[in-house]
């Protein structure tokens, strides 16, 4: 009897969890480095309401992106499965249509399932509509909301890229059909460009981002009509803090999921005025601070309706850090000792850690206390782990995505991922096994790697000693292993 007792006082924590289930939210930043904020090291930025997250949850040193670009982290993440599978899911152009298609088990129909009402606000970077160009003046749809979102507001794709305006579910808001919306990526009717009225520029290119002056910032790509439609990027990160908090108050007495995804600190980095000169790093360290504030709008939206201790908060970024990403806004220049990606060599684009390994924070008051791991977790893992969470059958969906429940709620004795596999840009690969990691050959931009190396992470965190030559047996099994889990459909078969 005594030895029954004590199987159920151990089981009390997961009855809790089957009991109440969590609310959950994913902010999910852009192009943030692993040295970007403070609780990460970085002292040129102040990062409080992050900070937080890591003082009152769990920080992961070894956690990941499961690609170095937005595009495919965000289809891993949602589907569960490595994006490089799936021909046509790289960097989404202005007229993308939908990547994942209404059959595609995602994390949001897994969570709608199970009772949750879901919702995404932000960057979303992942195509709308249908073949062959989506319908900005029409319907949306597919989109979110046909794999499992209940409501969305978003920007289409990047800041960078057109059109350069929100949707708020199927809809382009606030379009005029008097003045239609068109994107191209060649120039319809001889509008300016940031090629041909360089000087009216309020912020300068550096390459490739010279095509429709919008806001007074050139683009990639070209956009007619839709001026009444038409963001303010100032004002963006009020206007995503604003939609979100307000998913939060709507939906703050049923169970609810809302991936948060920021813009920021993406380009064109243009901060509010109030964050101007609010760090130490320049106009890149401002955006930073403005991320933080965003966050710190959702912690306070929680904090004031009672829902903080019951509600498990997510932080990652969809990718490592970039200083020059087309626009002339002196990141370089005045970086004055910042770190963008701490000790980890590379950045975004890159197969190497400080492409993808980032700032991930978890936290839930009532089942996980403040600490840090070092267990290995993707964000890829979060369809297997949620699922897991909810009680919801995993069957064979999300192939890639392993539940790693114990070691999200920091568990005694929890075990991370025994291997991953992260994707750079141009077929590079890096698969990383316990402490040792092999990147593969990869170009770009006239820089060449022609043969695999390897690197010890715990001897070596920035990559700089390759042991190829060293160790060719354990190159050549590891060469094996990812070989293996790229001619498999999933990670987990």
């Amino acid at each position: 009897m005594s030895g029954c007792l004590f199987l159920l006082l151990g089981l009390l924590p997961y009855f809790a969890i089957a009991a109440e289930r969590p609310n959950v939210i994913v902010i999910l930043a852009d192009d943030l480095g692993y040295g970007d904020v403070s609780s990460y090291g970085a002292t040129k930025v102040s990062t409080p309401n992050i900070d937080r997250l890591a003082d009152e949850g769990l920080r992961f040193t070894s956690g990941y992106a499961p690609a170095a670009t937005c595009t495919p982290t965000r289809f891993a993440m949602l589907t569960g499965r490595y994006a490089w599978r799936v021909p046509g899911t790289g960097i989404a152009p202005p007229n993308a249509t939908a990547l994942i298609q209404p059959d595609q088990p995602t994390l949001a129909t897994m969570l709608r399932d199970a009772g949750y009402v879901t919702g995404v606000v932000g960057k979303w970077h992942l195509g709308l509509g249908q073949k062959p160009a989506p319908d900005w003046n029409g319907q949306l749809k597919p989109g979110p909301l046909e794999i499992g979102f209940d409501s969305c507001f978003l920007m289409p794709t990047t800041g960078d890229r057109v059109p350069c305006v929100y949707v708020r579910d199927h809809h382009v808001v606030d379009l005029d059909p008097n003045d239609p919306i068109s994107v191209s990526m060649k120039n319809p009717d001889g509008q300016p460009t940031g090629q041909t009225h360089r000087d009216q520029l309020k912020m300068d290119w550096s390459r490739g981002h010279n095509s429709s002056i919008i806001n007074g910032i050139s683009r990639i790509g070209f956009m007619t009509g839709g001026h009444k439609a038409r963001w303010v990027d100032e004002d963006m990160a009020d206007r995503f803090a604003e939609e979100a908090v307000a998913f939060i108050e709507k939906h703050k007495q049923k169970p609810f999921f809302l991936f948060f995804s920021l813009h920021d600190i993406h380009v064109p980095r243009v901060p509010h005025p109030r964050f101007e000169g609010s760090s130490e790093c320049g106009i890149r360290g401002d955006v930073i601070v403005q991320t933080d504030w965003q966050v710190g709008q959702v912690l306070q939206a929680l904090d004031d309706r009672g829902l903080a201790d019951n509600t498990l908060v997510i932080f990652g970024s969809d990718n490592g850090p970039v200083l020059d990403d087309g626009y002339a806004d002196r990141a370089v220049e005045d970086l004055n000792g910042h770190k963008p990606s701490g000790p980890l060599r590379g950045g975004k684009y890159s197969p190497y850690e400080g492409g993808t390994r980032t700032p991930l924070l978890a936290r839930w008051p009532q089942q996980i206390k403040p600490g840090v791991s070092d267990e290995l977790i993707c964000l890829i893992d979060l369809p297997a782990t949620l699922a897991n969470l909810v009680d919801q059958p995993l069957k064979d969906r999300f192939p890639d995505s392993f539940d790693l429940t114990d070691a999200l709620l920091g568990r005694a004795n929890a075990k991370g991922r025994s291997h991953l596999v992260i994707q750079g840009v141009g077929g590079s690969l890096g698969y990383r096994e316990g402490d040792w990691k092999i990147v593969t050959p990869w170009r770009r931009r006239g820089q060449t790697n022609k043969k695999h190396q390897l690197f010890n992470l715990k001897d070596d965190i920035g990559e700089q000693n390759n042991l190829a030559d060293r160790y060719p047996e354990r190159l050549e099994a590891m060469k094996a292993k990812l070989e293996a889990i790229k001619q498999r459909n999933g990670s987990r078969s």
